[in-house]
């Protein structure tokens, strides 16, 4: 029996449940926060899982998120059928095809704030046919099932995340809507030191803002995405790390640094971690979760 623990400024509350995962949220923090250098070496054990669900061939649904602040919408209203408008458009690959290829779009009718919007970002190992079945699953799970009438609501699956929106947030990094979820298992010891897990990290990250996105036509961005291992001996250490497409070079690189250290306590004792927000995601584990022929992976 694990539990769920939600975390707000002033506010913890424990639920139990019969889950494989421990999770963490914050729905309201401080934007205020210390950079520190992220300075080190990388250590791991090797764990070899060699199955589909380790490398993440699945697209399970993560988690969602409910947003009141932008209200609801009338059922049978202008809104919704927008709304329920631009799910269908992407079922149809000819109408977001760039999207898809690229792995990010948002598309939106009206003004604020009356404006109907929807953001996707896909995994970057999952562009295309993976990318636009993800975005159609979760943008319906999220209009009919998850939080219906809801105006501002995201969800997360493992190769995209769908947001709704009246507002035009692109461009700015999301400090409210974000969650992690550890792994149940301890690390023993010191086994693999905070400083080694972070350097993997740090590293991912410096390839994500330098490496020119090879699927953007006619400009010259940078992927914002890596993945990768550090091995040492027999043991070797996985990690991935992405941004929004939406972010800048400085804007991914803050966003990341603010996650790693808001989330500290979630993770830093754990043998693995997903931390997911609507900016930007990074996850460690200690056996291959990504295929090692996907894009944009290192062997360090």
């Amino acid at each position: 029996m694990l539990k769920i623990y939600f975390k707000t400024p002033h506010l913890e509350t424990q639920i139990n449940k019969n889950k494989f995962k421990t999770m963490y949220s914050s729905s309201s923090v401080s934007k205020r926060f210390v950079l520190v250098p992220i300075v080190v070496v990388v250590t791991t054990q090797l764990l070899l899982v060699r199955n589909v669900s380790s490398l993440n061939l699945t697209n399970s649904y993560l988690h969602h998120k409910c947003v009141v602040n932008q209200g609801k919408y009338k059922p049978g209203s202008k809104y919704e059928k927008s709304l329920d408008d631009i799910i269908q458009s992407f079922s149809n690959k000819d109408k977001d095809s760039y999207g898809f290829r690229t792995g990010y779009s948002m598309k939106a009718y009206g003004k604020e704030p009356d404006m109907v919007s929807i953001t996707y970002q896909c995994r970057i190992d999952s562009r295309g046919p993976k990318c636009q079945s993800c975005v159609v699953t979760a943008g319906y799970e999220l209009l009919r099932k998850r939080c219906p009438r809801y105006k501002e609501a995201i969800i997360w699956y493992d190769q995209c995340l769908v947001e709704f929106s009246s507002l035009d947030t692109s461009g700015q990094i999301n400090y409210d809507d974000n969650f992690c979820m550890p792994s149940a298992k301890n690390l023993i010891g010191n086994s693999i030191s905070l400083e080694e897990r972070l350097h993997l990290l740090n590293n991912l990250t410096k390839l994500a803002v330098t490496k020119i996105d090879k699927n953007i036509e006619g400009i010259r961005k940078p992927v914002l995405y890596a993945a990768g291992e550090k091995r040492l001996g027999t043991k070797s250490l996985y990690g991935m790390v992405q941004c929004s497409a939406d972010l800048s070079v400085q804007g991914c690189n803050e966003c990341m640094l603010y996650y790693i250290v808001h989330f500290q306590e979630c993770w830093e004792s754990k043998q693995g971690v997903r931390v997911l927000s609507r900016s930007c995601n990074f996850r460690y584990e200690l056996y291959p979760f990504i295929s090692p022929k996907g894009p944009y992976y290192t062997k360090f």
